[in-house]
């Protein structure tokens, strides 16, 4: 039976973002359990690796005895592409409609190793260890540029020549549902020649996704543009809220710090590469063509439609952009090349976002700060309320799905934040 048409012993929902072809990862907190675990999910059903492995499901591969007892994925990502397979490929055994040993075994042991989702809680799968934001899209980096410079001259002159990226700060990356406070800073009021220090005044989210490092280089060492999927274990949804008053007054001239820094958002399940391969397409041609070391011989990137949900209080979710992956100029392999090309070395874990990912349409903007215009066109809410940036108690809500004919439906759950009150001291 193909991996496309395969089917599970456990019921798993035709619109589910979780069938067997997908079988992320996570850690979670379940119900009877001490301390965290690793999981997995499929449909609606939680899967204790722990207690699969007690079981004896994972006989024959020489995994660690507490490798599936630990706080993040690090220790287990770290082991390396031939373990991680073989564990995801035995998983998939377990799991399957088809009768084997490891599936019977399985199906005896089902009220022990599957937790309903619902009373799972979900925590930070990762320990990040550095976190680099690119600005991968072009169209995104067109409008911010048409707003704030030029706009016969919005992309600057490095745009085109190269992916560009600053250091973020992973100490602030949270898991989905935590909640993201207002920060407060300096910023500039409109008419005034002087700053004023005060919440933020414009809150905004940015459509993002990362992909995770499963493989680690030494110092000085560089990746090849066609060997960097090889250092790439999964991706999650990512969420890169931006505090834009602040951010406009103290971006020049060394870039994103505080009106970056107080928060990011990411997925619980970490999509394997694998489960995404069969999604590839081509990715955007490149003209002017770049620099012979990012220039890709099997040049291509993926099709995850994105949706963005805003949800006010008291009000039921409303779509405000659909965007795709599949849109960036710049793919992973570049951005991972062009990060090592200077010899600075990557640790399993580390995080690469791609940026805001902004479509051509006016509907798969990636950011409130485009979708409203820098504040010119708001939005109207379903009781009659507008918004040009987030106000407390919004909950901004990112999905991600791979959907093609042909193809069993992979998404990646939901990354969600709701802005609380900044409470400060002046």
């Amino acid at each position: 039976m193909s991996n496309q048409t395969q089917a599970s012993w456990v019921p798993v929902s035709p619109d589910s973002d979780f069938p067997i072809q997908n079988l992320p990862y996570g850690i979670a907190q379940l119900p009877g359990r001490r301390g965290a675990v690793m999981a997995t999910i499929i449909g609606d059903q939680v899967v204790d690796l722990a207690a699969l492995l007690k079981v004896g499901a994972f006989d024959g591969i020489a995994l660690p005895a507490t490798v599936f007892k630990q706080n993040t994925l690090n220790a287990f990502i770290g082991l390396g592409r031939d373990l991680t397979a073989a564990t995801r490929a035995r998983l998939s055994a377990c799991l399957s409609a088809v009768e084997s040993s490891f599936s019977l075994l399985a199906r005896r042991h089902a009220d022990h190793i599957l937790v309903p989702v619902s009373q799972a809680h979900m925590l930070m799968p990762l320990q990040v260890g550095d976190y680099t934001d690119f600005y991968s899209s072009r169209e995104h980096a067109t409008n911010v540029g048409m707003m704030f410079r030029d706009p016969a001259h919005a992309l600057l002159p490095n745009w085109l020549h190269l992916p560009v990226g600053y250091h973020g700060r992973s100490s602030s990356i949270v898991v989905s549902d935590t909640p993201i406070r207002r920060p407060a800073g300096q910023y500039l009021p409109a008419g005034a020649d002087q700053p004023a220090f005060g919440p933020s005044q414009r809150m905004d989210f940015e459509l993002e996704m990362a992909f995770v490092i499963g493989k680690p280089t030494n110092l000085g060492q560089t990746i090849c543009v066609d060997e960097a999927a090889d250092y790439m274990f999964g991706m999650v949804l990512f969420n890169d809220w931006s505090a834009r008053d602040l951010q406009q007054w103290e971006y020049v001239p060394l870039g994103p710090f505080l009106g970056k820094n107080f928060g990011s958002t990411i997925s619980p399940w970490i999509v394997t590469m694998d489960a995404l391969e069969p999604y590839r397409v081509a990715a955007p041609v490149q003209d002017p063509a770049p620099l012979p070391y990012l220039v890709e011989r099997n040049r291509f990137t993926l099709d995850i439609q994105l949706e963005v949900t805003l949800s006010a209080s008291g009000l039921a979710p409303q779509c405000i952009s659909r965007s795709n992956f599949k849109y960036l100029y710049w793919t992973m392999a570049q951005q991972l090349a062009h990060h090592t090309v200077n010899g600075c070395n990557m640790r399993v874990g580390d995080l690469l976002a791609s940026g805001t990912i902004s479509g051509p349409a006016e509907d798969s903007l990636g950011s409130m700060l485009e979708i409203c215009w820098k504040g010119t066109r708001p939005i109207t809410l379903a009781d009659g309320s507008t918004r040009v940036f987030l106000h407390d108690g919004d909950t901004l809500t990112l999905t991600g799905v791979c959907s093609q004919t042909g193809l069993p439906r992979i998404g990646f759950g939901l990354c969600s934040g709701t802005i609380t009150p900044h409470e400060y001291s002046s």
